[in-house]
């Protein structure tokens, strides 16, 4: 019972660092699942990569993903944190202020880390709106921590859309020697703001766009743990679903204990010879079922299956490095 991430090492990478160089200085986001590679198996090549191109600076999603950032950089934390700190986060850590509320946290607790004030973008996301910047500022400072710069988050880019406008109006609102870290830019548009804003400094956090540059390098898969023949009108699983032809239930090491569920329009992610296998009934905690009719190329009982799933929403069992293309 396996779920599996196979990445062709040296290719992955050459990609990741060409990617880090283009976005100038650049701050690598590991939080989560760590983008299915799980964040320990990671942090080495985001601490490469922040120090080679960027100033040591790894971002994390919560205060408790800091420690697992290496001791040659500091980890930078994107979501605001309210309650008590872990006693072992380091006091170089930079955490996220976007109220006075994250401000007034921190303060009771002595906490004179410092910390980036996150402004609001069009995600209206937690962030202090752009009129009130300048004031929360002023507060954290004045509450003993040590602001270090300002922090603008704007929604997903995508072919057809560009963030740079609203990030250029943001950059336009700010002192002009300020230092920033921005998200959700392509190359370009970093290179073209830095030139149009050269008296500020400014960091791009980037994360499925280093991670998962070119998935052609990688492949998720899971193991076929039984083939078992049925007849139309037979109830096989959880739920005793109806089987309307003859055909081969197999079950699958995989579901949803490793984020692997349905596709959208309940379609199955499950692929073999190039064809959907069709789900019996949804995942499972460990477990999928899937039908292949009668004639259909069918696997073997330990054959690996192809699993059409985001990588940043699951957790392989298994990372495999591999030094060539087999898939």
């Amino acid at each position: 019972m396996t779920l599996r991430l196979r990445v062709v090492q040296s290719a992955w990478e050459s990609t990741t660092a060409r990617v880090a160089a283009e976005f100038g200085s650049v701050v690598p986001v590991v939080k989560g699942t760590g983008y299915g590679f799980g964040r320990s198996a990671l942090m080495p090549m985001a601490a490469r990569l922040a120090n080679e191109y960027g100033d040591g600076l790894i971002a994390v999603g919560t205060v408790f993903e800091a420690a697992d950032v290496p001791d040659d950089c500091t980890a930078m934390v994107l979501t605001p944190h309210l309650d008590d700190l872990p006693v072992t986060l380091s006091r170089d850590t930079v955490l996220t202020v976007g109220s006075v509320a994250h401000v007034d946290a921190l303060a009771r607790q002595n906490w004179d880390c410092p910390v980036v004030v996150k402004v609001r973008s069009s995600m209206r996301r937690h962030g202090v709106r752009k009129s009130e910047m300048s004031d929360l500022i002023a507060h954290a400072n004045a509450s003993g921590l040590r602001v270090i710069g300002i922090s603008f988050h704007p929604p997903l880019i995508s072919d057809e859309e560009d963030n740079s406008e609203e990030v250029r109006d943001f950059l336009r609102r700010i002192p002009p020697n300020s230092n920033v870290f921005l998200s959700h830019l392509s190359p370009q548009s970093c290179n073209d703001l830095q030139t149009e804003f050269d008296g500020m400094t400014m960091s791009i956090r980037v994360g499925t766009a280093l991670w998962h540059a070119d998935k052609s390098q990688m492949q998720l898969s899971t193991d076929v743990l039984s083939v078992h023949s049925v007849k139309a009108g037979d109830r096989v699983g959880y739920h005793r679903s109806l089987i309307k032809e003859d055909g081969h239930v197999l079950s699958l090491g995989v579901g949803t204990a490793q984020g692997v569920a349905e596709l959208a329009e309940g379609r199955s992610p499950f692929h073999f010879a190039r064809r959907r296998m069709a789900m019996v009934e949804k995942p499972h905690m460990h477990t999928s079922m899937v039908f292949v009719p009668e004639g259909d190329p069918l696997p073997e009982v330990g054959d690996w299956i192809d699993v059409q799933r985001p990588l940043v929403t699951t957790s392989p069992d298994e990372l495999q490095w591999v030094s060539a293309t087999s898939f």
